[in-house]
């Protein structure tokens, strides 16, 4: 079984840029500079006759490059605890949406079960211990929520698996596509 995602890389200087933010909170598990993306379309565990289907739907993804921007930080979480740390991604964005959406279509095509969630596009930046204290969370995003990246321009994208470990996730690029 494969567990797989649709990604754009980000630029080395935007990366390393955001890398250089990601200090002075206790209890954030920091995201390392090869795991920097955004994210498009979440597959999961994949059989690999549909991980084949898959990467060969993608082949029909198109649309052309456009541009994005980062533009703030914030948090995911649940009733009473942050559990993710993100850079933003301008919104709204059409392009980046419709790319998305065109990514979870192909992904449907393949026979994967596709979630039912929002698409909120972002940069995973960290992920926060259940100790992570709420006032320095707050003061963190307070203090870099004027992140504000120049255009970064978006050619191709992505498909990547991912496997678990002990100290997290690591992403491997199977294949990419240009726009």
């Amino acid at each position: 079984m494969l567990r797989l995602f649709t990604a754009l890389t980000l630029p080395l200087d935007v990366a390393e840029t955001l890398k250089r933010r990601q200090s002075g909170l206790p209890g954030a598990r920091w995201r390392p500079l090869d795991a920097l993306h955004v994210t498009l379309a979440f597959y999961g565990e994949t059989d690999e006759r549909r991980a084949d289907d898959l990467a060969s739907e993608l082949t029909r993804v198109t649309g052309g490059p456009f541009e994005i921007a980062l533009n703030g930080v914030g948090c995911f979480g649940d009733d009473h605890r942050s559990h993710t740390l993100w850079a933003g991604v301008e919104t709204p964005n059409e392009r980046l949406s419709v790319l998305a959406g065109r990514c979870k279509a192909a992904g449907e095509r393949a026979g994967i079960a596709m979630e039912a969630r929002t698409y909120k596009p972002h940069v995973t930046l960290a992920y926060l211990k259940t100790q992570t204290n709420p006032d320095r969370l707050g003061a963190w995003v307070s203090g870099h929520n004027l992140l504000h990246s120049p255009p970064i321009r978006i050619d191709r994208f992505g498909l990547y698996s991912s496997v678990l470990t002990d100290s997290g996730s690591h992403y491997e690029l199977e294949r990419e596509y240009l726009l």
